[in-house]
């Protein structure tokens, strides 16, 4: 239950080594301390830094969860344990895969093992949180979406297309859950100054995942539903959406 204050006491991150969800608990933190749940695999050399630097950022407690986005099966029972000890105020769906873009089209393997990861995984965990925060009446649930996924492009379609697939799952979710008190934000972040970003070429308006952070802890309190990361993408991706296809495809984008 938030507290008197309307601060989260409990924070669930569903990829607990996420720069940007981790970014998003630290901006929760900077207001008020809390107890933090990181759902993340266990053999991630980033988990024990990432517990670390929350402690020293005020988190009360932090509990790591057993956590792979792609085994759906074992879902159930992380939800399970991250109410165990109580409800959950807020939680941050962070789990994804870049992967190289020309490979994942001609790789059958990798090319599932990210729709695993960043689709089929996504919606498992929130339909499972869905259900724990309808129970309860209240929550926050933060998805952490991408302007890629609003217009699917050729040169990352693969990655693109399991984002647009994740944005309309939680888009609707949202809509559905509102009636039983508990609220979606989707966050289309563009580029971010990431490990998954790193060697790519910067692009305009790219960010630092604090930054992204800031917008989406405001934008949850203010009760929001959608937002862009920077908000310039609205408009930059409102353009896109209305090129004509034969002219799109001939953009260096």
């Amino acid at each position: 239950m938030l507290d008197a204050t309307g601060h989260p006491q409990t924070i669930l991150l569903l990829g607990g080594t996420s720069e940007i969800g981790l970014a998003v608990v630290a901006e929760y933190l900077a207001h008020a301390p809390a107890r933090v749940l990181l759902a993340a695999r266990p053999d991630s050399p980033r988990v024990d830094a990432a517990v670390a630097d929350l402690r020293r950022r005020g988190a009360r407690e932090v509990t790591v969860l057993a956590f792979d986005a792609g085994d759906t099966d074992a879902h159930p029972g992380v939800i399970d344990a991250a109410w165990e000890h109580g409800d959950v105020d807020v939680a941050i769906v962070a789990s994804g895969v870049l992967g190289d873009a020309e490979q994942l089209w001609q790789d059958q393997a990798r090319a599932v093992e990210l729709a695993q990861v960043n689709y089929t995984g996504a919606v498992s965990v929130g339909v499972l949180v869905g259900q724990r925060m309808s129970a309860q009446g209240f929550g926050q649930i933060i998805a952490l979406s991408s302007v890629a996924g609003e217009k699917v492009r050729r040169s990352n379609f693969v990655y693109g297309s399991s984002k647009a697939g994740f944005d309309g799952f939680y888009r609707n979710l949202g809509q559905a859950l509102a009636p039983r008190g508990v609220k979606v934000l989707v966050v289309r972040p563009g580029q971010v100054r990431t490990r998954m970003s790193a060697g790519l070429k910067e692009a305009p308006l790219t960010l630092d995942a604090a930054d992204v952070a800031r917008q989406a802890v405001a934008a949850a309190r203010a009760g929001k539903e959608l937002i862009w990361a920077p908000p310039a993408f609205q408009v930059v991706m409102l353009v896109l959406k209305h090129v004509p296809a034969p002219i799109f495809r001939r953009l260096p984008i």
